[in-house]
This record gives C-alpha cells, structure tokens and sequence, in this order.
C-alpha cells in the first residue's frame, strides 16, 4: 500500500533555478527600451493553491539582452514553487539584475484578486533605495505602460 502513495516533494524558493536564464549579446551601443508581458504568470502561494498575474518587464539593457526562450523557461518552473508573492518579485528581481546587468530593470506584478483582494507590487532598480540614481523619473508619471488597478 505504501507504494501507492506517492510521497510529494514541496518545492520552495530554494529551489528557484537562476542559471535557466541565458543571456545574449546586445546587438548596439545605443540607448533602447525593451518591454515584456508575461501575461499568464502563476506560481504556488503559501498556501499551495495557484496564484496567477500579469508580470511587466521594462528592461535598458547594457551589454546583454534578455533570451525569451530561458525567460520562458525560467518562468514556466516557478509554477511548481510554493513562495509569497513578495518574495517572489524580489527573488525575479535579483536573478534577472545577477544576469543580465541591465541599465534598468522595472518589474510590475500585478496578481488576480484572491478572496477579493488584488495587489500590485512593482521593483525599480532606478529608486534610490534600490541603489539607483533616479534618471529615469518616468515611474513618477503614468504612462501607456502604466498598470492601474
């Protein structure tokens, strides 16, 4: 009977994989802008039941440029991850800096509405007290991009 019973293996924050994501030469030395829409992101809450948001992505890169393929693949293995989504935006966060060494990195997660409550989180590593130097007083405005909830 024993055999039957599968033992599950609870995978956390820990076992996030950073070294999915891959990086590719920026093809220029000019100032651009890259945005990215991760619209189905869904990882494991605290409690074990599914999570689902939108992620944005604005992105300045430097010498290296983000490749969506790793991206996808690094988002797809959060699904099995039980993480608050606090930790997890940070956690994003620092892994794609780690990487990619972007100019800027803007990250906006905006979470579904659970037990009729939805919160938006948002990273820049413009701010000051991310260690920016606030040249890009954009996030002080709303733009396009702008996520309002």
């Amino acid at each position: 009977m024993a055999d039957l019973v599968r033992k599950r293996t609870i995978k956390t924050f820990w076992d996030i994989d950073a070294t999915i994501l891959r990086a590719i030469p920026n093809p220029t030395n000019e100032a651009y802008e890259i945005k990215i829409k991760i619209p189905e992101f869904t990882f494991l809450g605290v409690k074990e039941q599914p999570d689902f948001a939108v992620l944005y992505l604005t992105f300045y890169p430097g010498k290296k440029v983000i490749e969506l393929k790793s991206l996808k693949r690094y988002v797809y293995q959060l699904r099995d991850i039980v993480v608050s989504y606090e930790r997890l935006v940070n956690i994003f966060y620092n892994d794609l800096m780690k990487v990619y060494e972007p100019e800027r990195l803007r990250l906006v997660l905006v979470c579904n509405p659970r037990g009729g409550i939805s919160s938006k989180l948002t990273i820049d590593s413009d701010w000051k007290v991310r260690g920016g130097n606030e040249r890009f007083n954009d996030w002080k405005v709303k733009d396009e991009w702008s996520v309002t909830m």
